[in-house]
């Protein structure tokens, strides 16, 4: 899953972007409003942490180009303006929640899956195919009630692909979703990690159609 956090204070960024990280997230930092609304245009997110008090150019402004242009992401707004005016503008101008400064990295990462949840229409907090289960929260995976190891990598391309059980996810999809600016995954990266998966979890779980992606066929 891969974040934009649209922050300007430099302490609070780089804590965000360095806790959600070791949480398997793939993340991406910018610290202004036009750098945030040229990132949402060019790039592939699955989710937005916004600040209001952006320079250059306001949160807000940023969260009304992203919903004009139709994009769906689901939106955090993690912000000081703590006002009832400005939580009910931010909801009705297109959040999905709002976060008052200061919070605790482990009550965001569960607000960011609660938002992914939503957003990937299910209510479960576990995902489930026959024997196999994903614990999102806990970063666990089970095969027949037997714990398997994963990497952070492949925990989250599995996640991906669990999401989306049924459908085709073509390379690029995967790849938007899992890698952040500053990974630079060698170009058989993705083979190499759905390869382990396979050996890990079962030969048939992850199908390839060759010229087209990769999916995990329904149960």
């Amino acid at each position: 899953m891969r974040l934009l956090i649209a922050e300007d204070d430099p302490q609070l960024g780089d804590g965000l972007t360095v806790g959600l990280r070791q949480d398997g997230y793939a993340v991406d930092w910018v610290k202004d409003g036009v750098a945030a609304d040229l990132a949402l245009k060019s790039e592939s997110y699955d989710l937005l942490v916004l600040d209001l008090g952006l320079p250059r150019l306001a949160g807000m402004e940023v969260l009304t180009r992203l919903r004009e242009r139709g994009q769906a992401l689901p939106v955090l707004i993690l912000t000081a303006h703590d006002a009832t005016g400005d939580k009910i503008a931010g909801l009705d101008g297109g959040a999905d929640d709002y976060l008052v400064k200061p919070i605790g990295l482990a009550e965001l990462a569960a607000r960011v899956r609660a938002l992914a949840r939503r957003a990937a229409g299910r209510a479960a907090p576990l995902l489930r195919h026959g024997e196999l289960v994903l614990d999102p929260a806990g970063r666990q995976v089970t095969l027949a009630g037997m714990p398997v190891e994963l990497s952070a990598r492949e925990l989250s391309l599995l996640q991906l692909l669990l999401e989306n059980v049924g459908r085709v996810m073509t390379r690029a999809q995967l790849e938007a979703s899992v890698y952040g600016w500053r990974d630079e995954p060698d170009s058989n990266a993705l083979e190499v990690h759905i390869h382990h998966l396979r050996r890990k979890l079962g030969a048939d779980l992850i199908k390839t159609l060759r010229g087209i992606g990769y999916t995990v066929p329904k149960a």
